[in-house]
């Protein structure tokens, strides 16, 4: 089968729909599938329920998609340092589903993997666990979490190969393996395509089953979080 599309727009075309359930793959600004955050911003697509570690920025990664009201809904670990989104969330606008990092990255591993629910001591006795199936371990008070499997998925990797095989580069692999697995078509974004083949297979973190389709970009914006604590002084 091939995987690969020759746009982030062709890639998205025929699979993503209204009120679907995805999932986009990054931590803060490292790792984002910025190319198919843009295609899915300009398609149109609405009353999107997101699964996302964070909520991007104003105005990059997926504030855009805050920004455009494409996202009805998210299920998310971290969203400051984003102005719209906290507008949006307290004037009623949003709907938001407050996920503990760690579960959140459980709920889409478990997805992944075909397991319906685990348990987890996380949220017992705080507004997490409300509604939420608990039982006895050991004398330990647990509550029931559902996997998440998305509609679709967005990730981002380094490089790949031709059957969709990734290699991840440093702290960009976060959530990414975990989204990529977790959807039911996933879509991945690389810097760089290679023959099939090529890669040494102890060197891929995520084998090519995983992943249905693959978009070249081969240079993406990038953006870095930087806290300046001291300045240099000049000539320094």
């Amino acid at each position: 089968m091939k995987k690969l599309f020759p746009s982030a727009k062709a890639a998205l075309a025929d699979i993503v729909h209204d009120g679907q359930l995805m999932a986009v793959g990054g931590f803060g600004l490292c790792g984002i599938p910025e190319a198919l955050i843009a295609a899915l911003r300009d398609s149109g697509t609405k009353d999107l329920t997101v699964i996302s570690n964070n909520a991007g920025v104003d105005g990059f990664g997926l504030g855009q998609l805050l920004e455009t009201r494409q996202i009805k809904r998210m299920i998310s670990s971290y969203v400051g340092e984003n102005k719209e989104f906290e507008r949006q969330y307290l004037a009623g606008e949003l709907e938001l589903e407050f996920t503990p990092q760690g579960t959140l990255a459980e709920k889409l591993r478990a997805g992944g993997a075909g397991i319906p629910a685990f348990f987890t001591r996380t949220g017992v006795g705080t507004l997490v666990a409300e509604g939420k199936e608990t039982r006895e371990f050991d004398g330990h008070t647990y509550i029931m979490e559902r996997a998440l499997v998305p509609d679709v998925s967005l990730g981002k990797a380094w490089k790949a190969d031709e059957s969709g095989n990734l290699v991840f580069r440093r702290t960009a692999r976060n959530f990414n393996p975990a989204v990529i697995m977790a959807g039911k078509v996933s879509v991945v974004e690389v810097e760089e395509i290679v023959p099939t083949g090529s890669l040494d297979p102890d060197a891929i973190h995520l084998p090519g089953i995983y992943v249905h389709r693959l978009v070249l970009n081969a240079k993406p914006e990038k953006r870095i979080e930087k806290r300046t604590t001291k300045q240099n002084p000049k000539g320094a």
